[in-house]
């Protein structure tokens, strides 16, 4: 076969229109042969030619899209030194944009023999493995461009490309599950309505079914287990042989077309090759010691901080140039408006402490592209102090643990949470402004994929993780969760009343936070995984959303649009900076834009923060919103006044004096279900039902009279 030189950059597999440019990274291989597969499944081998910098290359004229291929690395199989080259696997292009096929649950893919793994096993993995593809780069995008909504105008919606739509009734069946279900137009529809400004989907990098998993009858359903950076995942692809590629786009012209911002949920702090016991697929044969970090003096054991076997080595530069070039591809080629870093706190660690200042942080600071797209980080792994919430540099956001914890322990009735309650409800200044950061800087949520759904908090104390078959090892102890007086299922009204009322109370605190809130799917129509807080292996209807619903959960999805509607129209609750001054101490800022109240309507003082309280009410000036909109206007806004009752009896509330406001309407009572239309005068009593949360609005211009009003919550 012909072989041109070629060029060792870019890495990858480069289609350009008379054929291929083959690339590869190794700076431990004595030698690489290039494995073309053909139809059949026959093997071509050629020997790259060309070696500079560590990256072997070639050109292969007449090459095409759809061409599967492969690799084999010749070099030193030395465990004990860190090195794991093993020709008898053929390998995955780290830089691979397309792959096809999953591996199988065979001895063929461990280099290592299974009764006795000091010895190599050299059985051929050639039809066990996964294959890349050549994909065809060329794509009409016509007039997509980036939504680029402002974070403190974001509403993010965290999604499961298939648990979201495998049972939509109005979603064709041939298409459910797959990238095209995401862009039919009754998803968008729901995701408009919702008022989701934003939708981020767990992992689409092509990633792994393990082995061990598959030894069980389950599967790796929510895809942290990469193992190909630019790939998107093909089990969401209708199609094969690179047709991921333009499906994935497609999806995303679609969003786009309706104004929501694709954010992928990515991990790059370990993959899918595991511990020294997992398979050879990619990494681990092409140059074991570069990608991978491994303990100092035990070489063949890999460091982990991820929980999963092993983690990148941070301070490699091509593995940073890896994770960069994924990056950058997913932004410029498939048009992705930012990314959510899973455990980035192994991002971090350059070293062995994490380092907020790594050379990662570095790359991406001054990166002109991926600096100017959404970095949302989950900001802890498994290693020493790996817990690093409100410590990452200015340019990230991240998800708030601590926002979770708080909201959740104050709703369960915990003592001695009303301060940090009132913190979290703020934007996490305590967390944030002394690094320059601003609300935005927290993603607020009260559940995400991991752990209980919304509906599942309220109904168990306990996770009910048997269909697992890890005999309830799996899956976090600890959720600050409250069953209502009954674990799981109940027929009685009351139960099912004050469960629907506290996912109420929930969604609205998420949705009148200063910050970013994010909504877990099928939370706004009360998705229940029965207790399972760990469906990481549960590919069935037990995960997937269903679509069948009763009047309650319509009622909830409308209440929770309209939440967002109502963050949307009023600039005090999205705030883009923190409230001046602690308003904690005398009850209100220095600025006078917050004040806080007993129910007495008298100013809190700093006593009554840590007496245990459950009720509190706090008042939001629309009239001292310091920052001006995009065109250098004031922004001045209605005067808000939320009462907040925890407590497992009826609160009476006293509304504060005159100066706070001359009219109160109920905008939102999630204690009823139908609001109170008339007017509220200063220094009236409101009375607030046990666990409710009561939302006022002061007018700027108030109207004669409260003709015109809904008569029904809004909600």
């Amino acid at each position: 076969m012909e072989i041109w030189p070629g060029t060792p950059y870019p890495l990858g597999a480069t289609y350009d229109g008379s054929g291929v440019n083959f690339a590869l990274f190794s700076e431990v291989a004595e030698d690489v042969e290039l494995c073309l597969i053909d139809d059949d499944g026959v093997e071509t081998r050629v020997e790259m030619p060309e070696v500079d910098g560590f990256v072997w290359h070639g050109f292969i004229p007449g090459v095409q899209p759809g061409q599967r291929y492969g690799y084999r690395v010749h070099g030193p199989y030395e465990p004990e030194q860190g090195h794991r080259c093993d020709p008898s696997k053929l390998l995955l292009d780290p830089y691979a944009k397309a792959i096809e096929g999953q591996v199988s649950n065979d001895r063929a893919l461990f280099s290592y023999d299974f009764k006795d793994p000091s010895r190599r096993n050299a059985e051929d993995s050639l039809g066990k493995t996964m294959l890349s593809v050549v994909i065809n780069p060329y794509f009409d995008w016509g007039h997509d461009r980036p939504p680029n909504h402002e974070y403190h105008d974001t509403v993010i919606y965290e999604a499961h490309v298939k648990g979201l739509t495998m049972t939509h009734p109005e979603v064709p069946e041939e298409i459910r599950g797959t990238y095209a279900a995401i862009a039919h137009p009754a998803i968008i529809d729901h995701l408009t309505t919702l008022g989701v400004t934003a939708i981020e989907l767990m992992p689409v990098h092509q990633y792994v079914q393990d082995t061990s998993l598959q030894a069980k009858g389950l599967t790796n359903y929510w895809g942290y287990n990469t193992i190909g950076f630019l790939a998107p995942h093909n089990g969401y692809a209708r199609g094969q042989r690179g047709e991921q590629v333009p499906e994935f786009k497609a999806m995303v012209k679609a969003l786009h077309d309706s104004n929501i911002e694709v954010i992928l949920d990515v991990v790059y702090n370990h993959t899918a090759e595991g511990n020294e016991f997992g398979p050879t697929i990619c990494f681990r044969g092409i140059d074991n010691a570069a990608y991978y970090r491994l303990v100092d003096d035990a070489k063949e054991h890999y460091y982990d901080t991820t929980g999963t076997g092993n983690s990148l080595l941070m301070r490699h530069p091509h593995v940073l140039q890896l994770i960069m070039d994924s990056l950058r591809y997913w932004v410029t080629e498939m048009h992705v408006d930012g990314f959510r870093f899973d455990l980035a706190a192994t991002l971090a660690r350059q070293f062995h402490e994490v380092d907020k200042l790594s050379a990662f942080f570095d790359l991406i600071q001054q990166d002109p592209v991926i600096s100017q797209v959404k970095l949302i980080a989950e900001p802890w792994d498994v290693g020493d102090g790996g817990y690093q919430v409100g410590n990452f540099p200015p340019l990230w956001t991240e998800w708030n643990g601590k926002y979770r914890d708080t909201v959740r322990d104050f709703w369960r009735g915990e003592p001695r949470t009303l301060g940090e309650f009132a913190s979290r409800f703020t934007g996490s200044s305590d967390l944030y402004e002394h690094s320059g950061r601003k609300p935005i800087a927290s993603i607020n949520f009260v559940t995400a994929h991991d752990g209980f759904t919304l509906r599942d908090l309220v109904s168990y104390n306990e996770k009910h993780n048997e269909a697992n078959g890890e005999d309830g090892r799996d899956g976090e102890s600890h959720n600050r969760s409250w069953n209502c007086g009954v674990e799981g299922p109940s027929d009685d009204p009351e139960v099912q009343a004050l469960r629907l009322r506290q996912q109420r109370n929930f969604l609205t605190t998420l949705l009148l936070s200063q910050g970013v809130p994010m909504i877990a799917h099928g939370d706004e129509i009360g998705r229940t995984q029965q207790g399972n807080n760990n469906v990481y292996c549960q590919d069935n209807e037990l995960s997937w959303v269903n679509w069948q619903l009763e009047d309650s959960q319509k009622e909830l999805f409308a209440f929770t649009a309209a939440l967002t509607t109502l963050r949307r129209e009023h600039a005090v609750f999205r705030r883009r900076r923190f409230f001046a001054g602690s308003a904690q101490h005398g009850g209100q800022s220095e600025m006078g834009d917050i004040a806080w109240f007993q129910p007495s309507g008298e100013p809190m003082s700093e006593s009554h923060w840590s007496v245990g309280e459950a009720t509190v009410s706090v008042f939001l000036n629309g009239r001292a919103i310091p920052t001006p909109d995009n065109r250098g206007r004031r922004v001045v806004d209605d005067d808000f006044l939320v009462l907040f009752n925890a407590d497992h009896e009826e609160r009476s509330f006293r509304l504060p004096g005159q100066e706070w406001g001359e009219h109160w309407l109920v905008e939102v009572d999630t204690g009823v279900s139908v609001v109170d239309p008339g007017w509220h005068e200063p220094g009236s009593e409101l009375s607030a039902k046990p666990r409710s949360v009561i939302l006022l609005r002061s007018p700027r211009e108030t109207p004669t009279a409260p003709s015109g009003v809904a008569t029904t919550n809004r909600t």
